[in-house]
């Protein structure tokens, strides 16, 4: 069974460098890092190695204007 908790929200970019500096700082710490999703803390176990993907788009579009995006994704298996 797999829980999902996931959002979409607007930040400064001011408030998007801390949020990724908590991230950080949970990742740096040993064992357990908690990580807030809205209104729900989530505790999670990442190992000493997770495996990551960032991808990064550029759109042009003459409709829609430019658009960038960025992702970035951190896995692992458990180990709890």
């Amino acid at each position: 069974m797999a829980d999902k908790t996931e959002t979409t929200r607007t930040m400064s970019r001011e408030e998007f460098a801390d949020y990724l500096r908590m991230l950080a700082d949970g990742f740096d710490g040993d064992g357990e890092m908690a990580v807030s999703v809205e209104n729900k803390s989530v505790t999670l176990h990442p190992p000493n190695e997770v495996t990551t993907d960032v991808e990064v788009v550029e759109r042009s579009s003459i409709l829609r204007g430019d658009r960038e995006s960025i992702g970035i994704d951190a896995h692992w298996k458990s180990t709890e």
